[in-house]
């Protein structure tokens, strides 16, 4: 390792389908610090984990079961090793510069943080009106079930301390993989942190994201978690990153 800045080992969760173009871009900004990095791939058919081994030495990878954001996250979660688990996407749209940024918030003492493109300090290159008008009727109908006190619930950019993946007890395939974290998070009353986060524009290819579909499994998440669980624990905390 070189120069580890914190105590906590990290481990990052790459998923990733037809990525070869854009790894070179997203392993750049990848802090030589982090103790692992896993790759999750769904079954590319280009040289997607050719290209990731050739870019990163002792990189693992993953050969997702099934299909779908959620389950290759799920799966890289399971194998991951590290103290702390960091979540980002392959197509150079999250930046590896803020991972410091997450990992700071979590040993300063959050249990959960979350990104956010709407915190002070964030932004897009890519949100369209459609989808940041969706994403802030989601996001205001969740702190309204959940008494939380999100601003950017549809984001995939996360950290958390591993120790806390039986608590969220994952268990969908789709891109409501977020929405899921973040509602079961509060539920189980963790410490969320919120950090301030820059969306860039995919670099190559086109997003499997469908607003409309993708939508509605987010608002269908988040009435479903509601009839069967709870609102926020009552010490849940949703606060912005120092």
């Amino acid at each position: 390792m070189n120069k580890q800045p914190f105590a906590a080992s990290v481990s990052v969760i790459v998923p990733a389908m037809n990525e070869a173009e854009n790894l070179p871009h997203v392993f750049a900004t990848l802090p030589e610090w982090i103790d692992e990095v896993i790759l999750v791939d769904g079954n590319s058919t280009d040289d997607t984990v050719a290209v990731a081994r050739g870019l990163r030495p002792g990189l693992r990878v993953v050969t997702q079961t099934r299909r779908g954001k959620g389950n290759a996250l799920i799966e890289g979660f399971q194998a991951a090793t590290g103290d702390i688990i960091v979540m980002i996407d392959a197509d150079g749209s999250t930046d590896g510069h803020e991972i410091a940024a997450f990992v700071t918030a979590l040993v300063e003492g959050a249990d959960f943080a979350k990104g956010s493109r709407y915190a002070p300090g964030g932004g897009s290159d890519d949100l369209s009106p459609i989808r940041s008008l969706g994403n802030k009727v989601l996001t205001g109908l969740t702190n309204l079930l959940y008494g939380t006190r999100y601003t950017d619930l549809c984001y995939g950019y996360n950290a958390f301390w591993a120790k806390h993946l039986d608590a969220l007890q994952l268990d969908c395939d789709g891109f409501e993989i977020e929405t899921l974290m973040n509602v079961r998070a509060a539920q189980a009353g963790l410490v969320i942190s919120e950090v301030p986060s820059h969306e860039r524009c995919r670099i190559h290819g086109e997003s499997n994201l469908h607003a409309v579909r993708d939508g509605w499994r987010v608002l269908k998440t988040i009435v479903r978690e509601r009839a069967r669980g709870t609102a926020a624990a009552p010490h849940t905390q949703v606060a912005l990153a120092k």
